[in-house]
């Protein structure tokens, strides 16, 4: 596929195949996702590969409860209009997806949410042009419990910056409209 194609034809994908996708093909889309900028070129991102959905469905679980409990204490957050869906025991934040990557990183490293951003958008591209489907889940990282932090591998000083599910679409839906650019100003 073509750069320009690319990046045209990507898409958040939350519906998926049954099939999983090959650990192999997940380590090949993690190293096209260290060639990512990072600041100083520190490459403080690391991965967590979550392949079991029941595991996935307890991180979801967690995520739902934390975040309805942030929004009991914070009813004015802007998190209320995922209120009545992260309500529904029903909801998966992953989307059953078959393949969860977590990326994390140092939490004192300043520039984390950027190196990981960046990062993400090159896994993202990677597994684009292989044919499979992305979609980064903000509500999927609210994972609390020190347990259930240790079942996963994330180590002690490290926090989740970005969970992405991953696998084969079930369908690709339209692209959303974009704007132009908002060129505030050029100064020449």
């Amino acid at each position: 596929m073509e750069f320009q194609e690319l990046l045209k034809n990507r898409r958040s994908i939350r519906e998926f195949h049954e099939r999983q996708v090959p650990l192999p093909l997940v380590k090949e889309i993690l190293e096209d996702t260290c060639l990512a900028p990072t600041a100083s070129n520190g490459q403080p991102c690391r991965f967590i590969i979550v392949q079991d959905r029941g595991l996935m469905k307890k991180l979801s679980d967690e995520s739902k409860r934390n975040l309805l409990d942030d929004l009991a204490r914070n009813p004015d957050s802007p998190m209320k209009m995922y209120a009545d869906i992260l309500r529904e025991e029903t909801f998966n934040v992953f989307y059953n997806a078959p393949c969860l990557v977590f990326v994390i990183g140092p939490s004192q490293v300043g520039s984390l949410d950027v190196d990981c951003a960046l990062t993400v958008s090159y896994f993202m591209f990677s597994a684009a042009s292989r044919g499979l489907g992305t979609c980064w889940i903000a509500l999927g990282s609210n994972i609390r419990d020190k347990d259930t932090l240790n079942e996963i591998g994330v180590p002690d000083g490290c926090r989740i910056v970005a969970p992405v599910i991953l696998g084969y679409p079930s369908g690709i839906p339209e692209a959303s409209p974009r704007h132009e650019p908002d060129i505030v100003r050029i100064i020449s």
